[in-house]
């Protein structure tokens, strides 16, 4: 559902000029950000970039309190327990907001799924493909 996720926040980044991704983990995950919330803020930074936002050296306050600037989104990684891993992208325009988020639980059956279906496709396509979503929404 993570490409789900991600189809739909481009999707969204296309018409939404406004937005930010939040990314939830367990309080001992040390990577900030995830690889998952990095590779979606460099998607969504391909499509364009979001909308004006106080500069940064406009900021009255800690600058790092905006998070990090990941391919000009805005990336906030959270790390507490409770969490496992979860991805929001908050998109906003003119009094109203589209939230998108994917939260996993411990199991490993979406990555052993996703991992099956790479497998069943690796015949059908040509050279190499970075991510889930090229083999779910790319034919």
């Amino acid at each position: 559902m993570a490409a789900v996720l991600q189809r739909a926040a481009t999707l969204s980044a296309r018409h939404v000029g406004s937005w930010e991704v939040l990314d939830h983990a367990a309080a001992t995950k040390p990577d900030v950000p995830s690889g998952t919330a990095r590779q979606l803020a460099e998607t969504l930074g391909q499509v364009r970039t979001p909308g004006p936002a106080v500069p940064t050296a406009e900021l009255i306050g800690p600058a790092e309190a905006r998070g990090a600037d990941v391919a000009g989104t805005r990336v906030h990684s959270v790390r507490l327990p409770g969490f496992v891993l979860a991805t929001e992208v908050v998109s906003a325009a003119g009094g109203e907001r589209l939230t998108i988020r994917h939260d996993t639980g411990d199991s490993p059956a979406p990555y052993v799924e996703g991992t099956l279906l790479a497998v069943r496709r690796v015949g059908e396509v040509p050279g190499v493909r970075r991510g889930l979503d090229r083999l779910l929404f790319d034919g």
